[in-house]
């Protein structure tokens, strides 16, 4: 299986083009090519297929095997790959996904992304925290703490990510501090993946949930720990956002541990 790993502000995947290959039992594969001991290492696993719709596909699943609906930095790495190797001719690229189409325009070292618009829903409390939690097309909960490095994201990530009373399909959980109106800094427990250095859709819905809750203005520089993202959204629109696509090395994986 030939395979391309790219990040996204550190955000990392396993790429495959598979409209001349195919993948068996995807979600296995996932599992064995994002173990970073005995694989070769990543956040997940992104097909990049043919379309009836769009320019190419992104099937995605996590580093658990799990099928995910959408990946702001993994479809930032998809559109410049299917640049790279030719898949598509123009530097504005229509990606079929599982929340629908989403364009792609390619800049200098990134792209910036329409990635659609948000739902905002409720807020809640857990645990004693206020939990703001907006859908991207996957199901995200956004919590505002006052000190990002010393919070416990692992235990507390884990223990939202999994509480099925109030997130049957698990959820994604941002957690963030606000150092001005411009900007913040943000942890995000990816369900399916832990914590990662990077989470497109989480940095938009913490856009969103900063503007719906007054605590941020309409464009926000996020700092993650694998990079800086540039989030824009009105307050009813798209989301826009901008960040790095850099790909990394390309190999053949053998199979071992599938």
């Amino acid at each position: 299986m030939r395979f391309t790993k790219m990040h996204g502000a550190g955000n990392d995947y396993v790429y495959v083009d598979v409209f001349d290959q195919s993948v068996e039992d995807a979600p296995a594969v996932a599992r064995a090519v994002s173990d970073r001991h005995a694989g070769i290492g990543g956040d997940g696993l992104i097909l990049m297929a043919p379309s009836d719709t769009a320019d190419v596909r992104m099937i995605m699943y996590n580093a658990d095997g799990s099928r995910a609906q959408m990946c702001g930095n993994g479809i930032r790495c998809l559109a410049a790959l299917a640049r790279s190797r030719g898949r598509v001719g123009s530097d504005t690229v229509r990606v079929a996904t599982d929340d629908g189409i989403k364009v792609v325009t390619l800049t200098d070292g990134g792209a910036r992304v329409d990635m659609g618009a948000p739902r905002v829903g409720e807020t809640l409390s857990v645990r004693g925290l206020q939990l703001t939690c907006v859908s991207m097309g996957n199901p995200h909960a956004v919590v505002y703490v006052d000190d990002v490095e010393t919070f416990d994201v692992h235990g507390v990530g884990a223990a939202l990510e999994n509480d099925r009373e109030r997130f049957p399909e698990r959820v994604n959980v941002s957690f963030v501090q606000v150092l001005d109106r411009g900007r913040v800094l943000q942890r995000t427990w990816e369900r399916g993946s832990g914590e990662t250095q990077a989470c497109g859709t989480g940095a938009c819905a913490v856009c969103v949930a900063g503007v719906a809750t007054g605590r941020t203005d309409n464009t926000l520089s996020s700092r993650l720990p694998g990079g800086t993202l540039v989030l824009e959204w009105d307050g009813a629109g798209s989301v826009f956002m901008t960040g790095p696509a850099v790909e990394v090395f390309s190999g053949e994986w053998r199979g071992d541990g599938v």
